[in-house]
């Protein structure tokens, strides 16, 4: 475990995050286009991309712990902390990652906005058409008021899978708290 391990992990985290990006574009470019029935699968891709990155997260705090210590700092130091005390090549590495890192987690953030602005508007309009079938006199199915009922459900769902699409140890380990 060293540096070199290190800067592996960061590399493959990174891309996770550009995946993320991607995977959260995907899903704002459904819900603007009104393809309500391709949400859950654009919201389970989100999903999928973030267990993806908490695993991700587990490496890079094993081997950014490993650096540390091989540094002198204590565990749990911040990239940031690192890049000062890392000899060259590897401070100009690390602060690179960082940079990236604060770039990319900046546009997901910032997207996930977007999308948390789509997807409330959405469960609203479902909720209202909801409320409005159950309340018709002239609408007697109840596969009427199904269809809402889903659209509801669907934007509930997305919703709770776009609450924190960065975590927090992320943005410590970055040093931005």
């Amino acid at each position: 475990m060293g540096l070199a391990e290190l800067a592996s992990v960061l590399w493959r985290e990174r891309e996770m995050l550009q995946l993320l990006l991607f995977k959260l574009d995907e899903e704002r470019l459904v819900l603007a286009g009104g393809h309500l029935r391709w949400l859950y699968y654009a919201a389970h891709e989100v999903d999928v991309v973030l267990d993806r990155l908490r695993q991700t997260e587990v490496l890079r705090a094993v081997e950014s712990d490993a650096v540390a210590l091989a540094l002198g700092l204590p565990p749990g130091a911040r990239l940031v902390v690192l890049t000062e005390t890392a000899d060259e090549p590897w401070d100009g590495m690390l602060r690179d990652h960082r940079n990236a890192f604060l770039s990319v987690t900046a546009e997901i953030t910032e997207l996930a906005g977007v999308i948390r602005g789509l997807l409330t508007a959405g469960h609203r309009a479902a909720s209202l058409t909801t409320q409005q079938a159950q309340r018709s006199d002239h609408i007697d199915p109840p596969a009427i008021i199904a269809g809402p009922a889903l659209r509801q459900a669907a934007y509930q769902a997305a919703l709770a899978g776009i609450t924190q699409p960065v975590q927090n140890s992320l943005i410590d380990y970055l040093g931005c708290q």
